[in-house]
């Protein structure tokens, strides 16, 4: 079975969300950022300080080609995965594309405990934070908006949405 993409910003819920549904789907679970950790042996915020962002995004795009040929997997993609190389085209033609939507509120509540852990916010006010989410999203959206699937993320629990999506994953497979 093809792929399962979950695509959207940091701190959408990817990778808890994605570990829920390859359980619920029976299918291997990779976190895309963790991928690149383990293959160049240092964490995304090092490879980033270390090799800039280009690098970074060309490694990042090589990896999920890689990774993209696998069978029964969900992938979790880094939040700007999308964006480059056009990721978005590659993800579409080979596998499901999924855009976990979060509000730019909820995503300030989420990543402000995490500017250590998330290079781009590192040294960033609660309000730089919310206006880097702001000004990030203006320009990710277009990309993500490409899913073929589009799930609105409210307060509820992982466990919720998560089966919310496999739910809707079956029903769009009995379709075609």
């Amino acid at each position: 079975m093809d792929p399962i993409f979950l695509i959207g910003y940091m701190g959408s819920g990817k990778t808890t969300i994605g570990q829920l549904i390859a359980n619920e789907l029976n299918r291997q679970f990779i976190d895309l950022d963790r991928w690149i950790e383990n293959r160049y042996h240092q964490s995304i915020h090092d490879l980033f300080e270390k090799h800039g962002e280009d690098w970074f995004r060309k490694a990042e795009h090589d990896n999920l080609v890689e990774i993209s040929f696998f069978q029964n997997v969900v992938i979790s993609t880094g939040g700007g995965a999308a964006c480059y190389f056009q990721n978005m085209d590659w993800m579409n033609d080979h596998g499901i594309t999924i855009y976990l939507s979060v509000p730019v509120e909820l995503l300030a509540v989420r990543l402000r405990t995490a500017t250590s852990k998330r290079p781009l916010l590192k040294n960033k006010s609660e309000d730089e934070i919310k206006l880097f989410i702001e000004n990030s999203l203006k320009a990710r959206e277009p990309f993500y908006r490409l899913a073929q699937l589009q799930i609105e993320i409210t307060l509820e629990d992982p466990i919720t949405t998560a089966k919310r999506i496999v739910e809707l994953l079956k029903a769009s497979t009995t379709r075609t």
